[in-house]
């Protein structure tokens, strides 16, 4: 193993707490008699157990080196790790300098003390010092440095050296070892750790539940849990988090209520995870029935963190009343809340209120963050607001010293290429310091369609299939640019190339929640039991909306058919299926909220509006990209999208 040396500490402040002469000192212990009795070296290391403060710390320093007592092994040991629990790394390192031969114990303390607190490097180096030193670990030492191991590279030896000095099998050390490989991702190594283990510790269960849930290894992660005699919160919150990560929140959801059933009482880690679960589903119901958990909880309070996850989801659920609430009832808001508050306003296009926030937040001293910058570039975007967001991206690193990243330069490309600036937008993504991700060119391939400037979009996409970049995204929207022009055989050949790359066309899905329950809807669905009561209000829709002078945009329908086909195949949209049954399924006035997976069409936008107005209803609706409030027949989004 290299041995890294450490850095030295301050010796200006490591002085000043070496020499007895500058510390407070310790009140002298009195006997019942009211004598004085001298300070022992058992009677120091007991009262430097107890210590809990650095300024504590330093008071005992000076009275054992005052009594001579710091050449005492069980001293020494006792004041490094006095200072090292206050925080006071640096005096923790120089005692360890000044302890003479220091034994295996003081350098596996010290370790813990770097690793535990993320300084990984300086731990790793530390046991680098003292295998030099000639010191042999212990089981402690590493089950202490294990968890420094960011690499397999490194961990994998450090397993080597365990097996030879036969401590492999130790429980402290085979648990870090599995916790080592589950951070890595090598869920064999993990598993076959995990098997080995007589009597597995929750730390091991809890460990082996992450690896398979990080990996999306779903199935394998709930046979384990489900075969758990005993779960504590940590293994629920562990199975509940795999499922909101990978994009099943239903099924998180319905872990989060068995779990309400059993003897495990939720923290505040299971009520944030389940918060992002339902803002996945956007159901608001549900989420303000877990709002009002948390009102009631005994052991869940709402601090900034759990006030925050509310707030996000409150935005992503439509209710940004709601979200706005809660905000306003967080005292000590962090930067983390404003983030949250600010990208909240960016997804309902309420672009003024989320810049007047930023307003605020510099007013009250608050300093933002690369994800404030992202909120605020949203906002710009669903607004229109180039100059603006030229301003904030410019200031970013002129102002605040936040370097851009991919987020915030896709989010400038869609600004400029949804105001029709694409060659500005073209010519930002070529001289961009970061590779360019596929969203940032779908974006640009939608800005071409959009302003039908198909000869870009054209190069656009023969330079992403040349490179092998292009993706279902990039495929669609260039079928789409020939289709818009007519171009039907190279339609036909992109689509070739779709089926002979295997990509294929995500299905837009739209859903509703009536009373908790969630109802998805594809197009020209028939599988609901409504469906002919469903299809009858459809009908009715699409004869009122003509009334009023709506004419289907069939030049959206991308294939080769006629008039009658083409409208017959807009009027079967999701989202048109899931506002007729929430019509059919809800008391008259009431708002309907609806989710869809993909953006929404214009002919369902222009839909949606005269509905609001014909039956006047407040229809909230959720695309990929933000939010459209429809209200007697406007949307918050002025048409701009």
């Amino acid at each position: 193993m290299t041995r890294h040396s450490l850095p030295p500490a301050p010796q200006s402040v490591a002085a000043s707490h070496m020499s007895a002469a500058v510390l407070p000192s310790v009140a002298p212990a009195r006997d019942s008699g009211g004598h004085h009795v001298a300070l022992t070296a058992d009677r120091a290391a007991s009262l430097l157990a107890a210590c809990s403060t650095a300024r504590r710390a330093s008071e005992l320093h000076a009275a054992v080196v005052r009594t001579g007592l710091d050449s005492d092994w069980a001293v020494a040991f006792r004041l490094q790790r006095a200072y090292a629990a206050s925080g006071r790394l640096g005096l923790s390192l120089t005692l360890l300098r000044r302890t003479q031969d220091p034994t295996a114990i003081f350098y596996t303390s010290a370790i813990h003390a770097h690793s535990s607190r993320g300084l990984h490097l300086t731990a790793l180096a530390l046991l680098s010092d003292m295998l030099s030193e000639g010191l042999l670990p212990t089981a402690h030492t590493l089950s202490a440095s294990l968890p420094a191991c960011r690499g397999l590279a490194l961990g994998r030896a450090l397993h080597a050296y365990a097996f030879k000095l036969a401590l492999s099998g130790d429980s402290y050390v085979a648990t870090a070892l599995l916790s080592m490989y589950a951070r890595a991702g090598d869920s064999a190594a993990a598993r076959a750790l995990f098997d080995e283990m007589p009597d597995p510790h929750v730390v091991s269960v809890t460990a082996m539940l992450t690896c398979y849930a990080n990996m999306g290894a779903l199935d394998d992660a709930r046979r384990l849990f489900d075969g758990l005699p005993r779960k504590d919160f940590i293994c629920w919150n562990a199975m509940i988090d795999g499922y909101t990560q990978h994009g099943k929140p239903n099924e998180a959801l319905q872990l989060f209520r068995r779990m309400l059933r059993s003897s495990v009482e939720p923290d505040e880690v299971t009520v944030v995870l389940v918060l992002s679960a339902v803002a996945q589903l956007g159901t608001v119901e549900s989420g303000k029935w877990l709002h009002s958990y948390v009102k009631n909880s005994r052991r869940v309070q709402l601090n900034v963190r759990v006030g925050t996850a509310l707030i996000d989801m409150y935005c992503k659920c439509g209710s940004l009343e709601d979200a706005v609430a809660v905000f306003h009832s967080i005292g000590d808001k962090d930067i983390v809340v404003w983030n949250a508050m600010i990208n909240g306003y960016a997804m309902h296009g309420d672009s003024r209120k989320a810049l007047e926030m930023f307003v605020q937040l510099r007013e009250q001293g608050l300093w933002p963050t690369d994800i404030t910058f992202i909120g605020l570039l949203n906002a710009c975007n669903h607004s229109g607001l180039v100059e603006e967001g030229r301003r904030f991206f410019q200031s970013m690193g002129h102002e605040y010293g936040i370097d851009p990243k991919i987020e915030h330069f896709g989010c400038m490309v869609d600004l400029l290429g949804r105001a029709g600036l694409i060659e500005e937008a073209f010519h930002l993504v070529q001289n961009m310091t970061i590779t360019p991700d596929a969203v940032m060119w779908v974006s640009l391939l939608a800005a071409c369609r959009l302003h039908k400037n198909m000869a870009l979009g054209q190069r656009i996409a023969d330079f992403l299939v040349a490179k092998g970049l292009a993706n279902s995204g990039m495929y669609i929207l260039l079928s789409n640019i020939y289709a818009a022009v007519g171009k039907w055989e190279e339609v036909a050949r992109v689509r070739s190339m779709m089926k002979a790359s295997g990509i294929q066309k995500e299905p837009g899905c739209s859903a509703i929640e009536i009373d908790r329950k969630v109802y998805e809807f594809i197009a020209g669905d028939m599988s609901h039991p409504c469906t002919n009561e469903i299809y009858a209000m459809l009908d009715k829709m699409n004869g009122l909306v003509k009334e009023h002078g709506h004419v289907p945009q069939t030049e959206l329908v991308l294939h080769d058919l006629d008039e009658a086909t083409k409208e017959k195949a807009l009027a079967v949209h999701s989202e048109k299926l899931a506002v007729a049954f929430g019509l059919i399924s809800t008391q008259p006035g009431a708002t309907i909220k609806i989710v869809k997976n993909l953006r929404a069409c214009s002919d369902c936008h222009a839909v949606l509006k005269l509905i609001s107005k014909i039956t006047n209803r407040k229809i909230v609706f959720r695309d990929r990209n933000r939010f459209h409030h429809f209200v007697d027949g406007s949307c918050t989004c002025g048409d701009y999208w």
